[in-house]
């Protein structure tokens, strides 16, 4: 294939998010007519960062398959596309067969059932930072939080929560560019291209979701593992086993990485700029408001990839099927046609119609009610104390051109009366 159009600055490589994401370059592909094509090691793909785009992208899922090639940057052999496939790498009708069978647990009225849990895991983690007074808010706050959360909805051990985490933070690895665990970590013999994020994290989040299904079957509980190993359609349809695997990896890894990122650069944020902590303090009716700028503000996930599946025009350029196209959620969030002043923290930002949780559509994220709940409570319960954040350090990022992830960040706390 002959690619004519204008070639897109580099936004793949992994260290270049180790300083935030560099929104200078996402600034030219949005301003730049047309679609751009950006180089990569399989031949490479057409980046969509206007957030018109990056909408209609979203909600056609028919047009712009996710099945199709997976939701990776890179394309998979045959074998490992059927390895690896989750449900976010499904279309309709498969898509919405396994949605169905879940996602009962995260409608909005059955997440509230969890508010107490949530805010009882807030408080500890809340009171146990301030009676230290500093530390690494992802270690004493954004990262136990949400994974406390999964873990009790899922019914598995709280005690493994941080066995857990270290799992997800060896999946970011594996979309850097190097790794620091061998490909037999974990009792790993699987070949890594065979697994999800090319990790031998994912062989070890397998085995101990299978243990815990197992448990299940055998003595069923009140709890999220139950539900999916007992999850049965009207037809009588059940999860498969590499279904419930991979069902069972992506609720730990999207239910503990993408908030915890959100936590993490919404406290710094409200470090960075405390006038706006101040606004929710005077006015605590704009919590609201506040989660979905920290929603837009962190923008979690970076990227999907979709393809398309006959041929159609996008954002002034033609593409045929078969074509690879990324959508860039990080570069939607600050599109300047959108947001006003984009670049600006405002808490309370009235039309904030963000791209956090999957750009809505199909494949809009079934966490998305239980992230705004964790959100909320957590800012609502640092309101109550009249908690002031200060940075004490640098960020250290995650090097992923897929997660905006931040692995630590030191923060000194104050509770003033």
């Amino acid at each position: 294939m002959t690619i004519t159009a204008p070639t897109a600055p580099n936004i793949t490589e992994p260290s270049l998010y180790l300083d935030g994401i560099p929104h200078e370059r996402f600034a030219e592909i949005r301003n730049t007519d047309g679609l751009m094509w950006h180089d990569y090691h399989d031949g490479g793909f057409w980046v969509v960062g206007r957030h018109a785009d990056v909408k209609t992208v979203s909600k056609n899922g028919t047009v712009f398959s996710s099945a199709v090639g997976m939701t990776n940057l890179w394309d998979l052999e045959a074998d490992a596309i059927e390895a690896r496939r989750s449900l976010i790498d499904t279309d309709a009708p498969d898509h919405t067969r396994l949605r169905r069978l879940v996602a009962r647990a995260f409608t909005p009225k059955n997440i509230r059932l969890w508010e107490d849990t949530v805010r009882d895991i807030t408080v500890d983690l809340l009171e146990a930072f301030i009676a230290k007074g500093e530390g690494d808010w992802v270690e004493e706050v954004a990262a136990p939080l949400p994974i406390r959360v999964i873990l009790t909805m899922l019914g598995v051990p709280v005690e493994d929560a941080g066995y857990l985490v270290e799992l997800s933070n060896f999946l970011v690895e594996g979309t850097g560019e190097t790794q620091s665990i061998p490909a037999d970590a974990f009792g790993n013999t699987t070949d890594l291209r065979l697994l999800p994020f090319n990790s031998p994290a994912s062989h070890a989040l397998f085995e101990y979701g299978e243990k815990i299904g197992d448990l299940r079957r055998q003595n069923p509980q009140d709890d999220l593992v139950t539900s999916l190993v007992q999850a049965e359609a009207e037809d009588g349809d059940r999860l498969s086993g590499s279904e419930y695997r991979n069902l069972f990896h992506l609720l730990i890894f999207a239910g503990n990485e993408t908030t915890r990122t959100a936590l993490a650069h919404g406290a710094m944020a409200l470090a960075d700029h405390p006038d706006q902590w101040q606004r929710v303090l005077d006015d605590p009716a704009m919590i609201d408001s506040a989660v979905e700028e920290v929603l837009r503000w962190s923008t979690p996930v970076l990227h999907m990839r979709r393809t398309t599946t006959e041929r159609v025009e996008l954002g002034g350029t033609q593409l045929e099927a078969g074509e690879k196209v990324v959508i860039w959620y990080a570069s939607a969030n600050r599109d300047e046609t959108v947001f006003d002043d984009p670049f600006t923290f405002d808490v309370g930002r009235v039309d904030n119609p963000h791209f956090s949780f999957g750009g809505g559509g199909p494949h809009l994220c079934l966490g998305a009610f239980l992230a705004r709940l964790e959100i909320q409570i957590l800012l609502e319960e640092m309101a109550k104390r009249n908690i002031h954040l200060t940075r004490t350090g640098e960020p250290v990022r995650a090097p992923s051109n897929f997660v905006h992830g931040v692995l630590s960040v030191d923060m000194a706390v104050e509770a003033r009366s």
